[in-house]
C-alpha cells in the first residue's frame, strides 16, 4: 500500500480557534479494494494532520450499480463488510468518521434494492448513527451518461438525523439532498451546528450549481458545511470534485479542485453563536 506521505493534494486552513475537521475527495472506480486503499490513505493523512472528524464522499467504496445489492446484503448487520472497515478505521486512527455512503439492506423489505446509508463512527470505532438518503437523483442531464435513475437501485430513507460529536452537532445529508433547503432548516431546528454532505456531483451539475448551493445552505442555516465529493473521471462517468469546508457566514475556508485528496479546516462553535446572535434568523422566521 502506498504511504500516506504520497498524498500531495491537500488544502489546509488551520487558522483560528476550534477543532480540525477534514473532507476526503476520491475518484472511486469499480474495484472496491482499490477504493478502500485510497480512502485509507486519505484518512491516515487527515488523522496525522490533527483532524478529529473525517468525512468521506458518497459511494466511496462501491461506485457501480451492479455491485450495490451484493454489498448491501453484506452490510445488512453491524460488524460486517464495509461497516466493519469503517469501524476499524475510526478505532485505528482514534477519529470520528462520517462514512460517506455505503449500500445497505438492513431494515428494508425490497431486497432487489438497497438504501444509500451514511454511518457515523466514534473514535472508539462504535457505530453511533445512520442516515439513509432521502432524495433520489432521478434526472436527465446533457452529459455522456445522459439519464440518472437512482430509484431503480435505491430505496429512499425518511428520517433526518443529527448526531452529537466532539466538534459539534452534525446534521447528515447526501448529495441530491443539497437541493432541498427545507430539510436543512429542519436539521437546524433539531440543533445542527454543522451540516455534512457526502456527494458525487456530476461535472455538468457541479459546474452549474455546486458552489452556489453549498454556500446558500451555509448562509441560510448559519452552520458550517462540510462537503466531501468525488472529483475526476470514473469508469462510467465524470464527477466535479471541489470538496470544501464553508463557515456559517458563507466563506469558503478551504477547497480542492479535482483528484484524490483532502481539505482540512477548523470548526469554531463560538463563531456560529456570534453569527446567530448578530443575525437571529431562526427567531425571525415567520412561516
Amino acid at each position: 500500500m502506498p504511504s500516506p506521505s504520497t498524498n500531495h493534494n491537500q488544502a489546509l486552513n488551520l487558522q483560528g480557534q476550534g477543532l480540525a475537521v477534514a473532507v476526503v475527495q476520491l475518484v472511486s472506480k469499480l474495484k472496491v479494494d482499490d477504493n478502500l486503499q485510497q480512502a485509507a490513505i486519505q484518512i491516515a493523512s487527515a488523522a496525522k494532520l490533527g483532524a478529529k472528524l473525517i468525512m468521506l464522499p458518497e459511494s466511496f467504496a462501491v461506485f457501480g450499480d451492479p455491485q450495490m445489492v451484493a454489498y448491501g446484503a453484506a452490510a445488512a448487520a453491524p460488524n460486517r463488510g464495509l461497516r466493519l472497515w469503517l469501524a476499524q478505521q475510526a478505532q485505528q486512527h482514534k477519529v470520528w468518521i462520517i462514512g460517506g455512503t455505503i449500500p445497505c439492506q438492513e431494515g428494508i423489505s425490497d431486497l432487489t434494492k438497497v438504501r444509500s446509508a451514511c454511518f457515523v463512527y466514534d473514535d472508539a470505532g462504535q457505530e453511533v448513527a445512520r442516515y439513509d438518503k432521502i432524495h433520489m437523483f432521478d434526472v436527465d442531464i446533457e452529459d455522456s451518461h445522459g439519464s440518472y435513475r437512482e430509484s431503480d437501485t435505491f430505496e429512499a430513507g425518511n428520517q433526518l438525523i443529527v448526531v452529537d460529536t466532539p466538534v459539534g452537532k452534525v446534521g447528515l445529508t447526501i448529495c441530491y439532498d443539497l437541493r432541498f433547503a427545507e430539510i436543512h432548516a429542519q436539521l437546524v431546528d433539531r440543533g445542527a451546528q454543522i451540516i455534512v454532505n457526502g456527494a458525487a456531483f456530476t461535472k455538468t451539475t457541479g459546474q452549474a450549481h455546486w458552489h452556489t448551493l453549498l454556500r446558500a445552505r451555509a448562509i441560510e442555516t448559519q452552520c458550517y458545511v462540510l462537503a466531501a465529493s468525488h472529483g475526476g473521471q470514473h469508469d462510467h462517468r465524470q464527477t466535479y470534485g471541489h470538496s470544501m469546508i464553508i463557515d456559517p457566514w458563507g466563506t469558503v475556508l478551504v477547497e480542492l479542485d479535482e483528484g484524490p485528496g483532502l481539505a482540512l479546516a477548523k470548526v469554531d462553535l463560538e463563531h456560529i453563536q456570534a453569527i446567530r446572535q448578530a443575525f437571529p434568523l431562526q427567531l425571525q422566521r415567520r412561516l
